[in-house]
């Protein structure tokens, strides 16, 4: 690990390059790495779980060092998805998997889509964009939407493989449920006559647009393998150059 340190007027900044992982005192085989796009713990564990048979092993962001994040500016999930798979996997070395998902309301023309997570605002709570989409959904009769998850899997030098998921509901008039998260409160599964939020975890993610994507993936990971060590193999990936990120304000700040 390198680091570089400056000091301006008293503050010490040091823009710390990400530490390659290591388990006990060896090395993993980089060539059997995949690392997961996120610093999410069970996001981690369901990965694990759907792979535990298959010689690979799964890192998640929180394994590395202080890095800079993706920028999610796409017009579509599988934009954000690729750029957030490809982003990763240059600034490591190794492939990267990646998710983007949200919610689409037909009668919105696919609103809020890519802006899920944001829509009522740049700091908006899971009841705030409720509230906002229902604001929109109040008089409409047309009440169909479905949940949309793109997973991206890119190499270091770009190609990458993609995977959807969908599952298909209805927006409610009002909230029901208190299980769940983001939309789940308003988002009623015919299958179950219930909402997202009125079923166990468990449930949901049997039928949920990325339990979906997550179960393709899954069964052509064999296929999927071969695929990496073929990419992999054909141009040795440069070590992972970290000269772009150096004015970056993911640095970390010290009084002297």
């Amino acid at each position: 690990m390198t680091d570089c340190v400056l000091c301006i007027d008293s503050l010490i900044f040091f823009k710390q390059a990400p530490v390659p992982f290591r388990q006990g005192a060896r090395r993993i085989d980089m060539d059997n790495i995949i690392v997961l796009a996120t610093s999410n713990k069970n996001k981690l564990r369901e990965i694990k779980e759907l792979l535990k048979d298959f010689p690979v092993t799964i890192k998640s962001l929180a394994d590395f060092g202080p890095m800079p994040e993706a920028v999610e500016d796409g017009a579509t999930f599988d934009d954000n998805a690729y750029k957030k798979s490809l982003h990763y996997a240059k600034v490591l070395g190794v492939p990267c998997l990646a998710d983007d998902s949200g919610l689409a309301v037909d009668v919105l023309d696919g609103r809020p889509g890519v802006y899920s997570a944001r829509y009522a605002g740049p700091n908006a709570t899971d009841w705030d964009n409720c509230e906002k989409l229902l604001g929109e959904m109040a008089g409409k009769t047309n009440r169909a939407a479905h949940f949309v998850c793109v997973l991206s899997l890119a190499t270091p030098a770009g190609p990458a493989l993609t995977w959807e998921g969908r599952c298909d509901g209805e927006i409610l008039a009002e909230r029901r449920g208190e299980a769940g998260f983001g939309y789940d409160p308003v988002f009623y599964y015919p299958e179950f006559g219930k909402t997202f939020a009125e079923v166990s975890m468990e449930e949901k993610s049997r039928v949920s647009h990325r339990g979906r994507a997550l179960a393709e993936f899954a069964a052509e990971f064999p296929k999927v393998q071969t695929w990496l060590r073929q990419r992999m193999a054909e141009i040795k990936p440069p070590k992972p150059d970290h000269s772009e990120f150096e004015h970056n304000d993911w640095s970390q700040e010290r009084m002297c």
